[in-house]
């Protein structure tokens, strides 16, 4: 190849990857679309290690944003599905949140966040249409469908959550580290009881038993079983609940996160969710550089 090929060649290359970048970029949520509850105060964000997008994602369904939820219930309850329409109504005081982490950093690694994203979403428009909310089934089908299309060497963590109005919190968890709450009383977080920390392999490693195509599938590390929800209901007044990826959890050697964040809360439990993340995003800086992509979202129940 000459050095003017490859001059072009370079150049093409520099061009689609700036095409990439922002196609991943309108990906990341804006603040518009943070959850909007009742005595819930939301913030959250991500820092790619490098670029404008690596390997961790955020998703937030505010379902009362997102989606008509009147028209929905007015269908379902037309149609004589009492139950559907009744979890519909159940939608408009909660919101999800979900975490992802793709193996790797790389700006080319966005692409399965990506694909994950879009499958996720339209999934969930299936699910709030059958069930009138999102369930197990949405992520037994994406772990399928990722153990199908990607690779034995990546995969995505994944937890996704669901905060209540009154303080709850819904999540599955599948290779991402589980949330610690902070006390607002005590001024520490809080142990929960291993009973109600249960965790799955992450998403597309092992294809799940319990789905109608298992004898399609095939795998040598065996198959997942049923995925099942821990419920937290450990959100009292001024209680913050953090959500990360293992990006903060190994940050500065795992010397930061949890005792320097237990620390830093105590001095800024009484801010905003939005002001408590960009002083935990400034501090961690000042700690040591960043060495993967960090994800952080912050629930503080006003």
């Amino acid at each position: 190849m000459s050095t003017s090929d490859s001059i072009e060649a370079s150049g093409s290359l520099a061009k689609e990857l700036e095409n990439f970048q922002e196609i991943a970029k309108q990906l990341i949520p804006e603040p518009g679309e943070v959850p909007r509850l009742q005595g819930i105060d939301v913030w959250g964000g991500t820092r790619p290690l490098s670029g404008a997008a690596g390997g961790d994602h955020l998703i937030y369904v505010d379902f009362k944003q997102r989606y008509d939820l009147d028209a929905r219930i007015a269908k379902a309850s037309a149609e004589g599905k009492s139950s559907i329409a009744d979890s519909l109504a159940r939608c408009r005081q909660r919101a999800g949140i979900a975490v992802l982490d793709v193996s790797g950093h790389q700006m080319t690694d966005a692409l399965l966040a990506a694909m994950t994203h879009q499958a996720f979403l339209l999934g969930a428009l299936y699910e709030l249409d059958r069930f009138g909310q999102i369930t197990t089934q949405l992520f037994e089908n994406l772990n399928t469908r990722l153990y199908r299309s990607s690779g034995t060497h990546k995969f995505v963590s994944l937890l996704y959550g669901e905060v209540s109005e009154e303080g709850t919190f819904r999540f599955l968890s599948a290779g991402q580290p589980f949330p610690r709450v902070f006390s607002f009383l005590h001024d520490r977080f809080m142990e929960v009881s291993a009973d109600r920390c249960v965790s799955f392999p992450p998403i597309g490693i092992q294809p799940s038993l319990n789905v109608i195509d298992r004898n399609a599938n095939e795998s040598l590390l065996g198959f997942k079983e049923e995925y099942a929800v821990n419920e937290w209901a450990l959100l009292g007044s001024g209680d913050i609940l953090v959500l990360h990826t293992d990006g903060l959890t190994e940050h500065g050697d795992d010397r930061y996160f949890p005792a320097r964040v237990e620390q830093l809360l105590r001095e800024v439990k009484d801010l905003s969710a939005r002001e408590i993340y960009e002083a935990i995003q400034d501090d961690l800086l000042v700690f040591s550089p960043p060495s993967d992509d960090i994800t952080l979202v912050i629930v503080k129940r006003e």
